[in-house]
């Protein structure tokens, strides 16, 4: 589910979605159907993409995974084509053939590897599989390629050229809708009525009659059922057949009326097949138009999110969901959104996806993602900065905390007490940054040095997180004061922390032993103290006096 190259997919379909998001707010407007279509477009080519590189690869490995992988694709991309057909381009009558066309003939290449072969070979006119690559076209309306192909016969029985003559005449005048032309729709179905009734009049003249392949060309040019079904392997599934039908048929068939000739090509082709597989239960729906059974279905058949994630997201924007509210709350857009984006937080490299997807879920996006950024694993420091930014920017201030929190102890349980602090002042934790500040100061008393002092230096107003951070930090100042020889200075904050009782009773014998050598320094003449500082310099150097001769902290 999450190889290497399917992560590819989703990455790259990530872009597309936020893309769309995006294009939508900043849109004063409202979004044409050709940028739709041109977002359906890069969807597939990314899918098509995908196909293309675990094919290349199972062809060297042959692993069961990589078949299933390309299966699962395949499908999704033809389910995809057809769903940008008839509900993101809405192709009217007349170009929805056309488009039909091209959709059966980019997922039934297989005769292209056949046409190679037969091209290749010495005589293309003799080759065992001439007839099968020629009625494959056809069937596929790829009319000048079947002439072309005739063309080569043609030259080697110069007896039966009147017959490829004639032939050749019917594809050549065979009409073909052209949607940018001048001609009405009406004029088409007329011209296309007159054309039909050739074909008609050429096989029931025996036209033909000297040569089967090409009989069976013209009975498909009449769209005769029988005939078509006859050629099950080459048309291999139902919907081919359809496309097929209605060329030959109803070339202006309606959108409307797919639905009903759909059901009947299904049932003709299936006719001994006892229940039709899923795939071909969310094409029928999708040809009557059914958009909440083809996102159902595709739900239940296909092993992942992901497509109808991403499809349903699109045919929201083109507001053709806008009914689909569910019973909880969500509508279907952003339950599914939901769920897919779920799915990415349980993997290590996807879970970042997953943010931007949240992000455009407006009804319970936000709830999921507090949810989930609790689950994600703080493995490094740097994993937790993304995390905690990911969560600053969107004001989640209880998942701060609770990271900071995380971290902070980590930290401390390393014995890296620098990060410790600074995660602890990011938490805004006044009582860990306490516990934090005597860790420091204990490992003063017994290194006679501060780690981490320039971060200490550098607390700032951060210090006034608690009274022991304060100390801490005023006393890394007094050491800084004391080491440039600035002893006045040193001694007036030294002072004004014995003052304060803000360190801890264990700490007291260091700041008395610290004021002996300040109180034995020679006092200069401009230096100006006033009689309550001497007299506490005095009381001071008093006590330490005391304290040394007793022997004991208690005597303070």
């Amino acid at each position: 589910m999450y190889s290497p190259i399917l992560r590819k997919l989703f990455n790259e379909s990530h872009h597309i979605f936020v893309g769309l998001q995006r294009s939508q707010e900043e849109s004063a407007s409202k979004p044409k159907t050709h940028q739709f279509v041109s977002i359906s477009k890069n969807y597939r080519s990314v899918i098509r993409a995908c196909i293309e590189e675990l094919q290349h690869i199972a062809g060297k490995l042959f692993l069961l995974f990589w078949s299933l992988s390309i299966s699962i694709l395949l499908a999704v991309e033809l389910i995809w084509n057809l769903c940008e057909i008839l509900f993101i381009e809405a192709a009217p009558a007349g170009t929805l053939l056309l488009h039909l066309l091209d959709w059966v003939q980019v997922h039934n290449a297989g005769v292209d590897d056949e046409a190679q072969e037969l091209l290749h070979s010495e005589d293309p006119a003799q080759h065992p599989k001439f007839w099968d690559v020629v009625i494959c076209y056809v069937l596929q309306g790829r009319i000048q390629e079947a002439r072309q192909l005739l063309a080569k016969q043609a030259t080697q029985k110069p007896a039966a050229s009147s017959m490829f003559k004639t032939m050749d005449g019917l594809l050549k005048k065979m009409p073909v809708f052209n949607p940018s032309g001048n001609q009405t729709l009406t004029e088409f179905e007329l011209k296309w009525g007159h054309w039909h009734e050739e074909c008609n009049r050429h096989l029931e003249d025996s036209s033909f009659a000297s040569n089967s392949n090409m009989e069976t060309v013209c009975k498909i040019l009449l769209g005769d059922k029988d005939t078509l079904l006859s050629q099950k392997k080459h048309l291999t599934n139902w919907y081919h057949f359809l496309v097929t039908q209605l060329l030959y048929t109803h070339p202006a068939v309606k959108p409307q009326d797919l639905q009903y000739y759909a059901q009947e090509c299904m049932d003709m082709f299936l006719k001994n097949q006892i229940e039709p597989e899923p795939l071909d239960s969310i094409l029928l729906a999708a040809f009557k138009f059914d958009i909440l059974q083809v996102i159902k279905d595709c739900s239940i058949a296909l092993n992942n999110w992901w497509f109808v994630a991403h499809l349903t997201d699109l045919l929201d924007h083109c507001r053709l969901l806008q009914s689909h509210n569910l019973h909880f709350g969500s509508n279907l857009r952003e339950f599914l959104l939901l769920e897919y984006a779920s799915g990415l937080f349980t993997h290590h490299s996807l879970w970042q996806l997953a943010v931007d997807y949240f992000d455009y879920c407006p009804e319970f996006g936000k709830a999921y993602l507090e949810l989930h950024i609790e689950r994600v694993s703080l493995d490094t420091e740097r994993k937790a900065l993304k995390v905690l930014r990911i969560c600053e920017q969107r004001q989640m201030t209880e998942q701060v905390r609770s990271i900071c929190k995380i971290m902070a102890k980590k930290s401390l349980h390393n014995n890296r007490l620098g990060s410790a602090l600074s995660w602890s002042i990011r938490a805004k934790d006044a009582g860990f940054a306490t516990l934090i500040s005597d860790r420091f100061l204990e490992d003063y008393c017994s290194r006679g040095s501060f780690s981490d002092l320039e971060l200490i230096d550098n607390l700032g107003t951060s210090m006034l997180l608690s009274d022991r951070l304060t100390f801490l930090g005023k006393y890394c100042e007094f050491h800084r004061l004391y080491g440039e020889k600035r002893f006045t200075e040193a001694a007036k904050l030294l002072l004004s922390l014995m003052t304060a009782r803000l360190a801890p009773r264990s700490f007291w014998m260091t700041l008395l032993t610290d004021a002996l050598p300040l109180l034995e320094q020679k006092k200069e003449d401009d230096i100006e103290i006033t009689k309550v500082e001497l007299l506490r310099l005095a009381l001071a150097r008093n006590l330490a006096s005391a304290i040394v001769q007793e022997g004991s902290v208690n005597a303070f």
